[in-house]
């Protein structure tokens, strides 16, 4: 069982990216709507002296679903405790997670769409009125007892929606779904990562950076830590568009963002298949990657970008995913 637990407004200090993750709103680049939206209902409870609503956050992976977890519970100056659903194995887990919470606390749950189906319910009462039913002993000698619970917002964090029960997500009251971000923002993202890492980028550079960054924060500073190396060793100076562009090169990151496994996917749905379509199934074995890997990670972007497209017998390619290739496509395709 995994679990971080908090003090108010303290949030990690640590290398790596959790030391670049923004501390409040006004630090969070980007998303400017669900910040806004946000923003009010943060003051509103703060106001009321109450717990936020509990609130549910959708989207991709690495657009800043956990930073924005943290920065609630920082705003509200209330504990915050973490996990992960796959954590929750037991009805058990989730109650010694609740009854430990300090008043209005923030409860943190990742990953909470591959929280197991039995366990959903445990988190019913808790959400609505703050109790926890257990059951005590077996056969005709069982009783339930119930365990009143402190006021607290349960956060939820999911890359897939739909596979929430209707039930679990009706029960959050503020619903956010984060987008891409586009090469503005990014930019603004890198240069202040550069800043935060001591590293010296010029606005070519972060540019450069930001537009092989697939629309995700998490990917353009892992991206500027590699350019960092490369300039270290190569050039020893301030990172130019020209030298952003040769360390991407090296890592195999191409003008769109595209990294190796997202060219092979491309080639073989292109080579292999005759630009599809293909299942999910066969064209995981075909890269030897996971299914939920290529449809959660590698796929949105792809789709994103208009390079494969989504059809009732599976996956197919498009005119611009043959162009990226150099490749000739082999017959009548999307117009795309």
């Amino acid at each position: 069982m995994s679990v971080r637990v908090q003090a108010p407004q303290e949030l990690p200090e640590d290398d790596g990216d959790r030391s670049l993750r923004p501390r409040r709103l006004e630090e969070f680049i980007g998303q400017e709507q669900v910040k806004d939206q946000l923003r009010v209902s943060i003051a509103a409870a703060a106001a009321r002296g109450e717990p936020l609503d509990h609130v549910l956050l959708a989207g991709p992976p690495g657009l800043g679903k956990t930073s924005l977890a943290q920065i609630v519970a920082a705003e509200l100056a209330v504990g915050f405790v973490q996990t992960a659903g796959p954590a929750l194995e037991r009805k058990g887990d989730i109650a010694s997670f609740l009854t430990a919470l300090e008043p209005r606390s923030v409860f943190f749950v990742d990953e909470i769409h591959r929280l197991p189906r039995a366990l959903e319910e445990t988190f019913y009462p808790a959400m609505e009125d703050r109790c926890l039913p257990i059951t005590v002993g077996q056969g005709a000698g069982a009783r339930v007892v119930t365990i009143d619970l402190p006021p607290f917002t349960l956060i939820g964090a999911t890359t897939r929606t739909g596979l929430l029960s209707t039930p679990l997500r009706d029960r959050f009251g503020i619903q956010h779904r984060l987008e891409h971000y586009d090469k503005t923002d990014l930019a603004r993202i890198v240069r202040r990562s550069a800043r935060l890492l001591g590293v010296r980028i010029e606005d070519g550079g972060a540019i450069a950076v930001a537009e092989r960054s697939r629309g995700t924060p998490r990917v353009a500073n892992r991206l500027l830590k590699r350019v960092r190396d490369y300039v270290e060793v190569h050039a020893d100076g301030v990172v130019s568009a020209e030298l952003a562009g040769a360390a991407l090169d090296l890592l195999e990151v191409d003008h769109l963002g595209l990294d190796r496994l997202d060219r092979e996917i491309l080639r073989t749905v292109c080579e292999k298949f005759a630009g599809g379509p293909v299942g999910l199934s066969t064209l995981a074995a075909s890269v030897g990657e996971e299914q939920d890997t290529i449809e959660d990670v590698y796929e949105p972007y792809l789709l994103q970008r208009g390079l494969i497209e989504r059809t009732p017998r599976g996956r197919a390619a498009t005119r611009l995913a043959f162009a990226h290739l150099g490749l000739e496509p082999p017959g009548p395709l999307s117009l795309l």
